[in-house]
């Protein structure tokens, strides 16, 4: 059976994973790039695809073993459940819209902390 820990380790380094793979793409299309001359597509799309999946692998399983699963999830998972879909869905909006490279680059970390306030806190 995998501890308690080693599903928060799992969490955690999908998360470290996601935020270099959307910062990059953003700094990447803030400085110029597009999709068809892009040469690191690769590099940033495989990483945040395993990242999206580590997370919730990382975080279901934690969730487990904290028995959170026995029922409804709480506000506070829910919350983390939305942060995640926008970092899934972050990844194909700087190609399309490369103005909000920068902006997207910037709400990273602001993302980041209302899902880590959410983990922590657990205000609902």
């Amino acid at each position: 059976m995998i501890r308690y820990e080693s599903y928060k380790v799992l969490h955690i380094l999908g998360v470290l994973l996601a935020f270099a793979a959307l910062g990059g793409l953003a700094l990447t299309v803030a400085n110029g790039a597009t999709k068809k001359i892009s040469s690191v597509q690769r590099l940033i799309g495989a990483p945040h695809g395993a990242a999206m999946f580590i997370i919730l692998l990382g975080g279901f399983g934690a969730l487990a073993r904290i028995g959170v699963m026995h029922g409804t999830l709480p506000g506070w998972v829910l919350v983390k459940l939305a942060c995640w879909v926008l970092l899934a869905v972050l990844v194909a909006v700087p190609y399309r819209k490369p103005a909000w490279a920068r902006p997207i680059f910037w709400c990273l970390p602001v993302l980041g902390g209302i899902a880590a306030v959410m983990a922590i806190y657990k205000p609902f």
